[in-house]
């Protein structure tokens, strides 16, 4: 997956692999410099070639500091560099699925591999892939020194080169599994945090804390014994590969010293034999420790690939229709609708609606009805199984879905408020609005007043969902933020039902601005919405239960008059 990110940095890659080289050879060449300060100036006695080689020996020291920095920083840079391209690439894909993936995924999770995952494939990027080259390119250039200096000893270690092979492809995959299902346990304990911290109120007013500490324990318990098992596969790896060079080192020192002593090699050529020797062991260890590294981030990279190819069921189409002039007609045709996760249940039953341009149309009925199902149809959240729902006459699913949305305007019973200032909210429905515009939708949605009376007024920053104000307030941003988006037609899911008599009548003088000369469709819960709106549209099960104004629909709906019966004695 990483390689066709890095592609682009063919340039950092040079830079860095020639680093690499560069300071594997330096090392490879104190062998040299070792078998010289021995034979040549030790053994000589003579203290003029040995400052010589002493400061040769120095000057290599000196290169290999000068390669190494260069290597960690290019090499740290690409890491850092890919990280962030795939991070984007993973936040740019997903932020266009279509709302039906995250009603199977939890966001939450998602986040964590957004953060978690990307953490170890930048280590491995930007570190292990690195090390793990370095030390290949060393254990080569050391198995190469060995043949020169002697062929025979090379022989003996290279007997066991099989036996340290072996256990780490058993144990490699070993490791990877667990790998897997160790960031699979990490993401649920991120996930769960991040769930009970965001309804923190909740769980205090419940008093389930102990509960969530207990939940909490056991999801770091399982995620604590998957890492155990991961470490323990991890250490057996290395200690047996560690036994088994080392071993051969040993071995090759014992015969190497009977031969120095019956004179076959020199000395110094048996401590150029045996730095080698440590070189090849240790390049060989720090591998199959480097595998474990790279195990595990083949699992977050499975992981991270999930996402980057969880298919957009939601497209627009290749050529795409164009809209010219937008007053509003809505025409709903015979359309059916079921949620994937329930294939067998018709959510949206045959309906059937015309909605005129500028006309206000209240959707009523009991819960399940149907009734933000078809705005998230209206949206394309979903294509509909059957049917069909045309804007102008045209089917939405044969216009841009970029286009189609910016038609309207959505004002939800529970707005959505990010983290940032009043202003940045407001904005969000249109980016590039001045500061005077952002005022303007203000005023027109009653907000101006008690926004001018926060501390930095517009600049004033909220909390996580706009923590800090109330449900009226909210609700007045949201819809400045929809008189911003200036939008044809405005879906308003009941703004004003769980709000109090004074909130209510600051929202509902803004939303008689918003909805002046806009087609709108709202979700009814009170019948002071009902009795304003042109026309009633009764729904039950997904079906079209009854049409018309209120006072026609008390006498020939039944449901109708039930649901209005109810709020009467509820009031």
């Amino acid at each position: 997956m990483a390689v066709a990110f890095i592609t682009p940095y063919k340039r950092q890659v040079f830079y860095g692999l020639l680093a690499l080289l560069f300071t594997a050879g330096i090392t490879l060449s104190m062998g040299q410099g070792i078998r010289l300060l021995i034979d040549r100036g030790f053994a000589t006695q003579s203290t003029e070639l040995l400052a010589q080689y002493v400061f040769v020996f120095l000057l290599l020291v000196f290169a290999l500091a000068v390669g190494t920095f260069t290597r960690y920083y290019w090499v740290t840079w690409l890491g850092e560099r890919v990280i962030a391209d795939i991070r984007c690439k993973v936040f740019n894909h997903l932020i266009d699925l279509h709302p039906g993936f995250f009603e199977k995924n939890r966001s939450l999770e998602i986040q964590s591999r957004l953060t978690s995952d990307m953490t170890l494939l930048q280590s491995v990027i930007g570190s292990s892939v690195s090390f793990a080259l370095r030390n290949f390119i060393m254990m080569l250039g050391g198995m190469a020194w060995l043949f020169i200096t002697n062929a025979k000893l090379t022989a003996i270690v290279m007997i066991c080169v099989p036996l340290v092979v072996a256990p780490i492809l058993v144990f490699g995959r070993r490791v990877r599994a667990l790998s897997r299902q160790s960031q699979d346990k990490i993401a649920l304990v991120g996930a769960y945090v991040g769930e009970v911290l965001g309804q923190i109120k909740t769980v205090q007013a419940f008093n389930h804390q102990e509960a969530d500490k207990g939940l909490f324990y056991s999801h770091v318990e399982d995620a604590f014994r998957i890492a155990k098992l991961r470490t323990i596969q991890r250490a057996l790896l290395i200690t047996v590969v560690i036994v088994l060079v080392l071993g051969a080192v040993g071995l090759m020192l014992w015969v190497g010293g009977v031969d120095v002593i019956e004179g076959r090699i020199s000395g110094g050529e048996l401590a150029a034999f045996v730095f080698y020797s440590v070189i090849v062991g240790s390049a060989v260890a720090s591998i199959s420790e480097v595998i474990g590294e790279l195990q595990r981030a083949a699992g977050a990279a499975e992981r991270t690939m999930e996402l980057l190819n969880a298919p957009n069921q939601i497209k627009s189409p290749v050529r795409p229709r164009i809209l010219r002039g937008i007053p509003g007609n809505i025409e709903i045709d015979r359309l059916c609708f079921a949620y994937p996760s329930r294939p067998d249940t018709l959510v949206i039953n045959e309906l059937t609606l015309t909605i005129k341009a500028g006309e206000t149309l209240a959707l009523v009925g009991p819960s399940g009805a149907g009734k933000s199902t078809l705005f998230d149809l209206l949206l394309r959240f979903f294509d509909s199984c059957s049917g069909a729902i045309r804007l102008e006459g045209i089917d939405i699913r044969e216009l841009d879905t970029a286009t189609l949305r910016r038609c309207f305007a959505f004002v939800s019973q529970s707005p959505a408020l990010f983290y940032g200032s009043i202003a940045d909210n407001i904005r969000y429905a249109r980016p590039g609005a001045s500061d005077a515009e952002v005022e303007m939708a203000a005023k027109a949605a009653h907000a101006h007043e008690f926004i001018s009376r926060l501390p930095q007024g517009y600049q004033t920053h909220l909390g996580d969902a706009g923590l800090g104000l109330s449900g009226g307030q909210k609700q007045r941003l949201a819809i400045a933020r929809a008189i911003l988006a200036d939008a044809p037609i405005l879906l308003l899911d009941e703004a004003t039902s769980a709000l109090d008599s004074e909130s209510e009548y600051w929202v509902r003088q803004a939303l008689q601005h918003l909805t002046m000369n806009r087609t709108t469709l709202v979700i009814a819960h009170r019948l002071s919405t009902v009795q304003s709106a042109d026309r009633i549209a009764v729904l039950d099960h997904g079906r079209l239960d009854a049409m018309g104004s209120h006072s026609e629909l008390m006498t020939s709906s039944e449901l109708y008059s039930r649901l209005a019966a109810l709020q009467f004695q509820a009031q």
